[in-house]
């Protein structure tokens, strides 16, 4: 579904931020970028997502090279993007953060809305709330919530789990494996190496913008390096 080669970002005239990243996301999966900061995967997100340009390599979407598209029209291809820190509308309402997810698509906003109710019930709860008042938790659903509002075959989630208290990280996974379990094929960056390997197919772990590992989610959570780096344990 995505296949990115040899992508490469600079940050101004020196810092390379990407250098040659090779990967792949197949339809149907759930694939993990994991890493520490400073490694390169949010960068890699709005890479794809359009919002930083690549410099070199390309990108490209079920056969069709997107690395140099608007952002509107990546996603309007398919792609919804949930990025680190949520961003959602604090003054708006739930209900009008959820339309503005809809704000390309055809169809029916009811049954859009409905199918959204079904998968995170709390935000039907709060629809008229101002959005700004729901906790960090429920405020993660909405930012989910908002991008599967354009009813997405790539979501690509950034940090999802961060900030969150272990309850609320379970429920935010439990939550991830479901969306997949509908059909949505699911990129994700996570620093949690612990859940987001514990529900990836496949994985690549990023270090200093480039893949220094890659492989089935259960094989690394196994692997001793792994391990060591991000699990704290050996």
């Amino acid at each position: 579904m995505l296949e990115c080669k040899s992508v490469s970002v600079t940050h101004g005239k020196k810092i390379s931020a990407l250098k040659g990243i090779s990967l792949e996301v197949r339809e149907g999966e759930i694939v993990a970028l994991i890493g520490g900061n400073g490694a390169g995967k949010s960068t890699f997100l709005r890479t794809v997502s359009g919002l930083h340009r690549s410099d070199g390599g390309e990108i490209q979407f079920q056969g069709r090279r997107i690395d140099h598209m608007a952002p509107h029209n990546i996603s309007a291809l398919g792609i919804a993007h949930v990025p680190e820190g949520r961003r959602i509308f604090s003054r708006l309402t739930v209900l009008e953060n959820l339309e503005l997810g809809f704000y390309l698509q055809r169809g029916s906003l009811k049954s859009a809305l409905e199918n959204i109710f079904r998968i995170f019930p709390v935000l039907k709860e709060r629809v008229f709330q101002s959005a700004g008042t729901l906790s960090g938790g429920e405020q993660q659903m909405l930012a989910m919530g908002r991008s599967l509002m354009s009813n997405p075959r790539l979501l690509m989630l950034d940090e999802p789990s961060m900030g969150l208290s272990p309850i609320l990280v379970e429920r935010i996974f439990d939550t991830i494996r479901a969306i997949n379990g509908r059909g949505v094929t699911v990129l994700l960056v996570e620093q949690n190496a612990k859940q987001s390997l514990g529900i990836a197919h496949r994985a690549y772990v990023l270090e200093t913008g480039r893949v220094v590992l890659e492989g089935k989610g259960a094989d690394l959570l196994e692997n001793d390096q792994i391990r060591q780096a991000y699990l704290g344990s050996s």
